[in-house]
Protein backbone atom coordinates (compact mmCIF):
# COMPACT_ATOMS: atom_id res chain seq x y z
CA UNK A 1 0.00 0.00 0.00
CA UNK A 2 1.63 3.50 -1.02
CA UNK A 3 1.74 6.28 1.11
CA UNK A 4 -1.46 7.73 -0.18
CA UNK A 5 -3.21 5.53 0.72
CA UNK A 6 -2.37 4.95 3.90
CA UNK A 7 -2.84 8.20 4.79
CA UNK A 8 -6.47 7.87 3.69
CA UNK A 9 -7.01 5.31 5.29
CA UNK A 10 -6.14 6.89 8.40
CA UNK A 11 -7.52 9.80 7.77
CA UNK A 12 -11.27 7.35 7.89
CA UNK A 13 -10.33 5.86 10.72
CA UNK A 14 -9.79 9.49 12.26
CA UNK A 15 -12.78 10.86 10.95
CA UNK A 16 -14.64 7.98 12.11
CA UNK A 17 -12.94 8.07 15.80
CA UNK A 18 -14.07 11.99 16.17
CA UNK A 19 -17.30 10.95 14.75
CA UNK A 20 -17.89 8.47 17.68
CA UNK A 21 -16.13 10.79 20.23
CA UNK A 22 -18.58 13.84 19.19
CA UNK A 23 -21.91 11.29 19.36
CA UNK A 24 -20.63 9.93 22.75
CA UNK A 25 -19.54 13.39 24.14
CA UNK A 26 -21.82 15.88 22.73
CA UNK A 27 -24.99 14.05 21.03
CA UNK A 28 -28.04 13.89 23.21
CA UNK A 29 -28.62 10.71 24.99
CA UNK A 30 -31.85 11.38 26.77
CA UNK A 31 -35.10 9.24 26.17
CA UNK A 32 -37.67 11.83 27.88
CA UNK A 33 -40.05 14.51 26.94
CA UNK A 34 -39.49 17.05 30.01
CA UNK A 35 -37.51 19.98 29.89
CA UNK A 36 -36.14 17.98 33.18
CA UNK A 37 -36.21 14.77 35.20
CA UNK A 38 -34.69 14.40 38.85
CA UNK A 39 -33.86 10.69 39.55
CA UNK A 40 -33.00 10.18 43.67
CA UNK A 41 -30.34 7.06 43.89
CA UNK A 42 -30.97 5.64 47.31
CA UNK A 43 -28.48 5.01 49.44
CA UNK A 44 -25.87 2.12 49.52
CA UNK A 45 -26.47 2.22 45.54
CA UNK A 46 -24.14 0.54 43.51
CA UNK A 47 -23.23 0.99 39.57
CA UNK A 48 -25.79 -1.59 38.06
CA UNK A 49 -28.04 0.02 40.51
CA UNK A 50 -27.79 3.40 38.87
CA UNK A 51 -28.49 1.75 35.37
CA UNK A 52 -31.57 0.12 36.32
CA UNK A 53 -32.95 3.42 37.58
CA UNK A 54 -31.34 5.32 34.16
CA UNK A 55 -32.45 3.07 31.86
CA UNK A 56 -35.86 4.49 31.18
CA UNK A 57 -34.24 7.95 30.79
CA UNK A 58 -31.38 7.03 28.72
CA UNK A 59 -31.34 6.70 25.00
CA UNK A 60 -27.85 4.97 24.58
CA UNK A 61 -26.92 2.64 27.48
CA UNK A 62 -23.22 1.75 26.23
CA UNK A 63 -22.27 5.34 25.44
CA UNK A 64 -23.57 6.54 29.18
CA UNK A 65 -21.13 3.42 30.42
CA UNK A 66 -18.21 4.42 28.06
CA UNK A 67 -18.04 7.24 29.12
CA UNK A 68 -19.15 6.53 33.07
CA UNK A 69 -15.86 4.07 33.07
CA UNK A 70 -13.24 6.74 31.80
CA UNK A 71 -14.89 9.13 34.23
CA UNK A 72 -14.32 6.49 37.02
CA UNK A 73 -18.07 7.02 37.81
CA UNK A 74 -18.69 3.10 38.74
CA UNK A 75 -16.35 3.11 41.60
CA UNK A 76 -17.88 6.56 42.71
CA UNK A 77 -21.36 6.53 42.76
CA UNK A 78 -23.33 8.92 45.04
CA UNK A 79 -26.68 8.50 46.41
CA UNK A 80 -28.86 11.62 46.61
CA UNK A 81 -31.07 13.62 44.07
CA UNK A 82 -30.07 14.00 40.50
CA UNK A 83 -31.09 16.45 38.02
CA UNK A 84 -31.02 15.38 34.04
CA UNK A 85 -31.97 17.99 31.61
CA UNK A 86 -33.52 17.12 28.09
CA UNK A 87 -30.90 16.84 25.36
CA UNK A 88 -27.75 15.99 27.39
CA UNK A 89 -25.04 13.90 25.95
CA UNK A 90 -23.89 11.16 27.56
CA UNK A 91 -20.43 13.02 29.24
CA UNK A 92 -23.06 15.19 30.64
CA UNK A 93 -26.01 12.70 32.15
CA UNK A 94 -22.59 11.06 34.16
CA UNK A 95 -21.44 14.66 34.91
CA UNK A 96 -25.01 15.68 36.23
CA UNK A 97 -24.91 12.31 38.21
CA UNK A 98 -22.08 13.73 40.44
CA UNK A 99 -23.66 16.84 41.43
CA UNK A 100 -26.37 16.37 44.44
CA UNK A 101 -29.24 18.65 43.87
CA UNK A 102 -30.83 19.54 47.37
CA UNK A 103 -34.36 19.45 48.49
CA UNK A 104 -36.34 22.37 48.89
CA UNK A 105 -38.22 20.67 52.05
CA UNK A 106 -41.78 22.28 52.98
CA UNK A 107 -44.30 21.47 55.78
CA UNK A 108 -46.54 23.10 57.55
CA UNK A 109 -50.28 22.56 59.24
CA UNK A 110 -49.74 19.17 60.41
CA UNK A 111 -51.68 18.18 63.61
CA UNK A 112 -49.19 15.32 64.80
CA UNK A 113 -45.63 13.84 64.80
CA UNK A 114 -47.14 10.95 62.72
CA UNK A 115 -48.79 12.90 60.30
CA UNK A 116 -45.35 15.45 59.78
CA UNK A 117 -43.10 12.15 59.14
CA UNK A 118 -46.04 10.91 56.16
CA UNK A 119 -45.17 14.23 54.74
CA UNK A 120 -41.59 14.52 55.37
CA UNK A 121 -40.78 10.73 53.96
CA UNK A 122 -42.65 11.84 50.68
CA UNK A 123 -40.00 14.73 50.09
CA UNK A 124 -36.54 12.92 51.79
CA UNK A 125 -35.13 9.60 51.84
CA UNK A 126 -35.76 8.33 55.33
CA UNK A 127 -39.40 6.70 55.62
CA UNK A 128 -41.55 7.22 58.58
CA UNK A 129 -40.71 4.18 60.77
CA UNK A 130 -36.95 6.04 60.75
CA UNK A 131 -38.17 9.31 61.14
CA UNK A 132 -40.39 8.54 64.02
CA UNK A 133 -37.53 6.29 65.70
CA UNK A 134 -35.04 9.24 65.29
CA UNK A 135 -37.81 12.04 66.56
CA UNK A 136 -38.50 10.01 70.10
CA UNK A 137 -34.98 8.23 70.68
CA UNK A 138 -34.97 8.30 74.35
CA UNK A 139 -31.17 9.62 74.75
CA UNK A 140 -32.41 12.62 72.44
CA UNK A 141 -35.52 13.23 74.25
CA UNK A 142 -33.70 13.39 77.62
CA UNK A 143 -30.88 15.37 76.25
CA UNK A 144 -32.90 18.19 74.99
CA UNK A 145 -35.89 18.30 77.45
CA UNK A 146 -38.44 17.15 75.07
CA UNK A 147 -40.93 14.40 75.91
CA UNK A 148 -42.80 12.15 72.84
CA UNK A 149 -45.71 14.32 73.88
CA UNK A 150 -43.70 17.44 72.86
CA UNK A 151 -40.85 16.83 70.71
CA UNK A 152 -43.42 18.12 67.76
CA UNK A 153 -42.80 21.15 69.33
CA UNK A 154 -39.11 21.46 67.96
CA UNK A 155 -40.64 21.70 64.26
CA UNK A 156 -41.65 25.24 63.18
CA UNK A 157 -43.02 25.96 60.09
CA UNK A 158 -41.14 26.33 56.78
CA UNK A 159 -39.15 26.16 53.77
CA UNK A 160 -35.62 24.06 54.78
CA UNK A 161 -32.93 23.28 52.44
CA UNK A 162 -31.78 19.42 53.11
CA UNK A 163 -30.25 16.61 50.97
CA UNK A 164 -32.76 13.96 49.41
CA UNK A 165 -30.69 11.25 50.67
CA UNK A 166 -29.58 13.32 54.47
CA UNK A 167 -30.25 10.64 57.29
CA UNK A 168 -33.36 10.86 60.12
CA UNK A 169 -31.06 11.65 62.61
CA UNK A 170 -29.33 14.18 61.07
CA UNK A 171 -32.49 15.94 59.80
CA UNK A 172 -33.79 15.95 63.24
CA UNK A 173 -30.62 17.65 64.43
CA UNK A 174 -30.88 20.10 61.65
CA UNK A 175 -34.61 20.51 62.64
CA UNK A 176 -33.04 21.44 66.69
CA UNK A 177 -30.94 23.79 65.29
CA UNK A 178 -33.69 25.82 63.59
CA UNK A 179 -35.30 25.31 66.71
CA UNK A 180 -32.84 26.86 68.98
CA UNK A 181 -31.73 29.72 66.36
CA UNK A 182 -35.77 30.19 66.29
CA UNK A 183 -35.80 30.90 70.21
CA UNK A 184 -33.64 33.46 70.33
CA UNK A 185 -32.82 35.61 73.86
CA UNK A 186 -36.01 38.09 72.69
CA UNK A 187 -38.14 35.70 72.53
CA UNK A 188 -37.06 33.43 75.59
CA UNK A 189 -37.55 36.91 77.87
CA UNK A 190 -40.62 37.73 75.96
CA UNK A 191 -41.54 33.58 77.62
CA UNK A 192 -40.19 34.23 80.59
CA UNK A 193 -41.74 36.76 81.23
CA UNK A 194 -45.35 34.61 80.47
CA UNK A 195 -43.61 32.39 83.13
CA UNK A 196 -43.86 29.82 80.40
CA UNK A 197 -41.17 27.55 78.64
CA UNK A 198 -40.93 27.61 74.88
CA UNK A 199 -42.63 24.31 74.58
CA UNK A 200 -45.31 25.64 76.86
CA UNK A 201 -45.80 29.09 74.34
CA UNK A 202 -46.04 26.92 71.42
CA UNK A 203 -48.61 24.13 73.00
CA UNK A 204 -50.61 27.42 73.93
CA UNK A 205 -50.04 28.50 70.01
CA UNK A 206 -50.92 25.43 68.77
CA UNK A 207 -54.71 26.21 70.56
CA UNK A 208 -54.72 29.54 69.09
CA UNK A 209 -53.10 28.66 65.87
CA UNK A 210 -56.87 25.97 65.80
CA UNK A 211 -59.14 28.69 66.99
CA UNK A 212 -58.93 31.35 64.42
CA UNK A 213 -56.80 31.55 61.14
CA UNK A 214 -57.49 35.72 61.28
CA UNK A 215 -53.85 36.92 63.12
CA UNK A 216 -55.18 39.99 64.18
CA UNK A 217 -57.57 38.76 66.59
CA UNK A 218 -55.03 35.65 67.50
CA UNK A 219 -53.46 38.29 69.79
CA UNK A 220 -56.55 38.34 71.68
CA UNK A 221 -57.00 34.84 71.77
CA UNK A 222 -53.94 34.21 73.44
CA UNK A 223 -54.57 36.95 75.71
CA UNK A 224 -57.84 34.59 76.83
CA UNK A 225 -55.97 31.38 77.59
CA UNK A 226 -53.21 32.99 79.71
CA UNK A 227 -55.80 35.14 81.73
CA UNK A 228 -57.08 31.78 82.41
CA UNK A 229 -53.81 30.18 83.38
CA UNK A 230 -52.92 32.65 85.16
CA UNK A 231 -56.18 32.27 87.36
CA UNK A 232 -56.25 28.68 87.91
CA UNK A 233 -58.89 28.42 85.36
CA UNK A 234 -59.69 25.36 83.03
CA UNK A 235 -58.73 26.52 79.57
CA UNK A 236 -61.63 24.58 78.00
CA UNK A 237 -60.59 24.67 74.42
CA UNK A 238 -62.81 23.12 72.16
CA UNK A 239 -59.69 22.54 69.66
CA UNK A 240 -58.46 20.01 72.76
CA UNK A 241 -61.60 17.83 72.63
CA UNK A 242 -61.47 17.27 69.24
CA UNK A 243 -57.72 16.37 69.38
CA UNK A 244 -58.80 13.54 72.04
CA UNK A 245 -62.00 12.30 70.02
CA UNK A 246 -59.36 11.92 66.87
CA UNK A 247 -56.84 10.46 69.43
CA UNK A 248 -58.95 8.31 70.64
CA UNK A 249 -60.59 7.27 67.55
CA UNK A 250 -56.99 6.50 66.13
CA UNK A 251 -58.17 9.23 63.25
CA UNK A 252 -57.43 11.93 62.40
CA UNK A 253 -58.87 12.51 58.91
CA UNK A 254 -62.49 13.06 60.78
CA UNK A 255 -63.41 16.51 60.72
CA UNK A 256 -65.42 17.36 63.52
CA UNK A 257 -67.17 21.20 63.41
CA UNK A 258 -69.05 20.81 66.82
CA UNK A 259 -68.23 19.85 69.76
CA UNK A 260 -70.98 18.26 71.57
CA UNK A 261 -72.18 18.62 75.54
CA UNK A 262 -71.29 14.59 76.16
CA UNK A 263 -67.65 15.28 74.57
CA UNK A 264 -66.93 17.58 77.03
CA UNK A 265 -66.55 14.45 79.49
CA UNK A 266 -64.49 12.85 77.44
CA UNK A 267 -61.35 10.91 79.51
CA UNK A 268 -58.18 12.29 78.07
CA UNK A 269 -55.06 14.48 79.30
CA UNK A 270 -55.85 16.49 76.32
CA UNK A 271 -59.32 17.53 77.49
CA UNK A 272 -59.28 21.18 79.04
CA UNK A 273 -62.42 20.84 80.28
CA UNK A 274 -61.55 18.13 82.60
CA UNK A 275 -57.76 19.03 83.26
CA UNK A 276 -56.49 22.24 84.78
CA UNK A 277 -53.47 23.18 83.08
CA UNK A 278 -52.00 22.73 79.47
CA UNK A 279 -52.57 19.59 77.16
CA UNK A 280 -49.23 17.51 77.52
CA UNK A 281 -47.88 18.81 74.35
CA UNK A 282 -49.06 20.79 71.41
CA UNK A 283 -52.39 19.71 69.61
CA UNK A 284 -51.02 20.99 66.40
CA UNK A 285 -48.08 22.75 64.42
CA UNK A 286 -48.50 26.29 64.88
CA UNK A 287 -47.20 28.67 62.91
CA UNK A 288 -44.92 31.13 63.53
CA UNK A 289 -47.62 34.00 63.63
CA UNK A 290 -49.63 32.04 66.36
CA UNK A 291 -46.55 31.43 68.57
CA UNK A 292 -45.36 35.27 68.21
CA UNK A 293 -49.61 35.95 68.88
CA UNK A 294 -49.11 34.00 72.56
CA UNK A 295 -45.43 36.23 72.64
CA UNK A 296 -47.15 39.35 72.48
CA UNK A 297 -50.77 38.62 73.34
CA UNK A 298 -53.45 41.31 74.19
CA UNK A 299 -53.35 42.34 77.77
CA UNK A 300 -57.50 42.69 78.80
CA UNK A 301 -59.85 41.14 81.06
CA UNK A 302 -61.07 38.69 78.89
CA UNK A 303 -61.93 34.86 79.93
CA UNK A 304 -64.22 33.80 77.04
CA UNK A 305 -65.03 33.82 73.78
CA UNK A 306 -67.48 32.20 70.66
CA UNK A 307 -67.44 32.40 67.26
CA UNK A 308 -69.43 35.55 66.26
CA UNK A 309 -72.73 34.83 64.31
CA UNK A 310 -72.42 38.26 62.66
CA UNK A 311 -68.32 38.11 61.45
CA UNK A 312 -67.90 35.09 59.97
CA UNK A 313 -64.83 33.79 60.85
CA UNK A 314 -63.78 35.86 63.73
CA UNK A 315 -65.23 35.39 67.64
CA UNK A 316 -66.65 37.81 70.22
CA UNK A 317 -65.26 38.12 73.73
CA UNK A 318 -66.39 38.58 77.44
CA UNK A 319 -65.38 39.15 80.59
CA UNK A 320 -67.87 37.21 82.52
CA UNK A 321 -69.72 34.23 82.19
CA UNK A 322 -73.09 35.47 81.96
CA UNK A 323 -72.42 37.92 79.19
CA UNK A 324 -70.46 34.52 77.46
CA UNK A 325 -73.73 32.72 78.24
CA UNK A 326 -75.40 34.99 75.84
CA UNK A 327 -72.87 35.07 73.29
CA UNK A 328 -72.64 31.20 73.10
CA UNK A 329 -76.71 30.92 72.64
CA UNK A 330 -76.60 32.73 69.60
CA UNK A 331 -73.67 30.72 67.91
CA UNK A 332 -75.44 27.30 69.39
CA UNK A 333 -78.80 29.13 67.78
CA UNK A 334 -77.08 29.65 64.86
CA UNK A 335 -75.57 26.47 64.50
CA UNK A 336 -79.02 24.49 65.13
CA UNK A 337 -80.15 26.18 62.18
CA UNK A 338 -77.50 25.34 59.94
CA UNK A 339 -78.20 21.98 60.72
CA UNK A 340 -74.60 21.34 62.00
CA UNK A 341 -74.88 18.20 64.07
CA UNK A 342 -71.25 17.21 64.86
Amino acid sequence: MNRSKIIKVLAVIFIVFVAVIYIKFFTSDTNFDKDEMYVEVPTGSNYQDVEKILSPLVKNMSDFEFIAKRRSYPENVKAGRFLLKKGMSAFQLVGAMRRNIPVKLAFNNQERLENLCERLSSQIEPDTTKLLSAFRNEAFLQKNGFTKQTVFAMFLPNTYEVYWNISAEKFRDKMLNEYNRFWNKERLAKAAALNLTPVQVITVASIVHKESVKKSERPTIAGVYLNRLNQGMELQADPTVIYALKLRDNNFDQVIKRVLYNDLFIKSPYNTYQNVGLPPGPIAMPDVDAIDAVLNADKHDYLYFCASVEKFGYHVFASTYEQHQVNAKKYADWLNKQGTNR
